[in-house]
């Protein structure tokens, strides 16, 4: 079943160690991660499904990332003591694979260390759990366009609502990339409309405007988050879920949208 969902941002700067006096810049989103870490907590999860841009990518497949043991570290943001461990949930993540690669391509991977768009969710929302009993399913989306994501999250939803584990899904990634002239991938004019529509798509409900949003604004923004979200979206389909906005900011010329899915089972 499915006892928790929520979109995170990933911004290493935000993790104390690495942003130190930056993270001031961040307020919103530390305070968002926070109402997040407790709700995460209160859900109890078994298992934690994580959907990140940052891992490996195929063109054509989705992939589910297997080990019996992940690790996360932040060295290449110049933090050598920050890290952890987790378990990986080898069995239902073959029961995941067996299940979907009938309907869609999925391919299975292992890589022992993750990237900072699991790592740094998971530094928040674990912080209260248990890591050694709390297992992680780590996602990769494909290349493919929004529809078939949106459908891949659709028989995602099938497997993980008829098994008997609590699961937690988390749609990791960043919008725009491009709001303003100091932004990492330069200043784009129609990156702030891309936010905004997204933003407001979300809080709404309007899962078919998102799907079809204008591909010319999704490249001007050059974002990471939106196939993450959508396979989310996918999951959540027709459940009886409520988004809630916790936060947006963009201190960086990154937008970074925190939202939580209220979810009446």
């Amino acid at each position: 079943m499915i006892v928790f969902a929520a979109i995170t941002p990933h911004p290493p700067i935000l993790i104390p160690s690495i942003g130190r006096d930056n993270v001031k810049f961040l307020a919103k989103t530390a305070n968002a991660y926070g109402q997040l870490a407790e709700d995460i907590y209160a859900s109890s999860p078994d298992t934690i499904v994580v959907i990140s841009p940052h891992g490996t990518m195929l063109q054509n497949s989705f992939i589910i990332n297997v080990v019996p043991a992940f690790s996360i570290d932040f060295e290449e943001f110049g933090d050598l003591l920050t890290k952890f461990t987790i378990s990986g949930d080898i069995g239902f993540s073959h029961h995941l694979k067996e299940g979907l690669e009938t309907k869609i391509p999925v391919a299975l991977t292992s890589h022992e260390r993750l990237d900072h768009g699991i790592g740094v969710p998971l530094y928040f929302l674990t912080e209260n759990l248990d890591r050694k009993k709390t297992k992680l399913i780590p996602i990769s989306f494909s290349l493919l366009d929004l529809e078939t994501h949106f459908s891949f999250g659709r028989k995602l939803q099938g497997e993980l609502l008829n098994d008997t584990r609590r699961v937690a899904v988390i749609a990791s990634g960043d919008l725009s990339h491009r709001l303003t002239k100091n932004s990492p991938a330069g200043f784009n004019p129609k990156a702030k409309d891309f936010d905004a529509q997204l933003t407001s798509f979300i809080f709404e409900g309007k899962t078919e405007k998102i799907l079809k949003m204008d591909r010319g604004l999704i490249e001007a923004a050059g974002e990471c988050g939106l196939r993450s979200i959508v396979i989310l979206l996918g999951i959540l389909n027709s459940m009886r879920v409520r988004a809630q906005v916790l936060s947006y900011e963009a201190p960086f010329g990154v937008g970074y949208l925190t939202v939580n899915y209220a979810i009446n089972n």
